[in-house]
């Protein structure tokens, strides 16, 4: 008789202990939901030699190169592009000062817009340059419009001097971070 009440108590407690821990789902609060990914990815790399910028000459150009870039090249992502930020890093261990230029250009070779870095010799730590797309900087229509990146470098001292360290270069990277909105 024991054995029965107890398993009737216990019955009981289950049904009570399931009904109260439920309630009805609400899934319509996935309409809600606003979800913006952020893709980050690498642009490009630069790297060269003192020997290359010193064969090059004094007062020279000794990189040159456009660059394919079809992030965007696709309506539907263009579109959701809500805003990026493209950043710039440099370290220079040689002798000269330097001046880069980056274009960003559309299909019809047009600029839409350009960096410009003079370069310091011997930098004793990395020079790292923010730029801002769309909310509270340029305008994010040059995002969605370049189709190509046009890298010059140019030698803004003389042909024969020599830095004292190790293996002196110049390196360039670059790399962004692009927010969207998926509906």
């Amino acid at each position: 008789m024991k054995r029965l009440c107890y398993s009737i108590l216990l019955a009981i407690s289950f049904l009570f202990f399931v009904a109260s821990c439920t309630e009805e789902q609400d899934f319509s609060q996935f309409n809600d939901l606003r979800a913006n990914p952020i893709l980050a990815s690498g642009l490009f790399y630069l790297e060269s030699d003192e020997e290359t910028i010193n064969s090059a000459g004094a007062l020279s150009s000794f990189y040159s190169r456009e660059v394919n870039f079809d992030a965007f090249n696709e309506q539907y992502v263009a579109e959701r592009l809500l805003e990026g930020v493209v950043t710039y890093e440099i370290d220079n261990s040689t002798s000269k000062e330097l001046r880069i230029i980056i274009e960003f250009l559309n299909d019809a070779g047009q600029s839409l817009d350009m960096e410009i870095f003079t370069v310091e010799a011997n930098l004793s730590e990395t020079v790292v340059r923010e730029v801002p797309y769309g909310l509270g900087g340029k305008s994010i229509d040059i995002l969605t419009n370049t189709s190509s990146l046009r890298i010059s470098a140019n030698n803004l001292g003389d042909g024969t001097s020599v830095s004292s360290v190790e293996d002196p270069k110049i390196i360039l990277r670059s790399g962004a971070q692009f927010v969207f909105q998926l509906q």
